[in-house]
């Protein structure tokens, strides 16, 4: 199953009233991201920053990033999933133009996270845009 683009989430996160829906939605929609092998989990992959365990996997198609990534957290496969709407199958001009912040802003986002989920995303984001501007050198 594809994952939905930005504005799908957007708009599907307007329907829902309170929070706990919203996560129920977000953490649906890391059960559909793809399944990445266990022998991808390795450090060079793995995200520093984050409070649970987050790898990253990249591979080029023509000009578009397209990543794989996991976590061992429910709720962070779901934040994972809302970034990969954002990222995955771009080109790296296009992921380094997006901002980021006014969609995070726009699902009022971090204002719902711990502080440490809110690091992690963020962590997880730097790591996303590095790899974009290394592609583009």
């Amino acid at each position: 199953m594809a994952l939905p683009t930005t504005d799908e989430i957007l708009d599907d996160l307007s329907f829902f009233d309170d929070w706990e829906e919203r996560y129920k939605y977000i953490i649906d929609l890391g059960k559909d991201l793809p399944a990445m092998d266990a022998s991808l989990h390795t450090p060079e992959r793995l995200v520093k920053g984050c409070q649970s365990n987050v790898w990253i996997e990249v591979d080029r198609d023509d000009d578009r990033l397209k990543f794989l990534v996991d976590s061992d957290a429910i709720i962070v496969r779901g934040l994972l999933a809302v970034v990969m709407a954002a990222y995955n199958d771009k080109t790296p001009s296009q992921i380094t133009a997006f901002d980021v912040d006014d969609y995070f802003q726009t699902l009022d986002l971090e204002r719902h996270l711990s502080p440490t989920r809110g690091n992690g995303l963020k962590s997880i984001v730097s790591r996303i845009q590095a790899i974009a501007q290394a592609s583009q050198a």
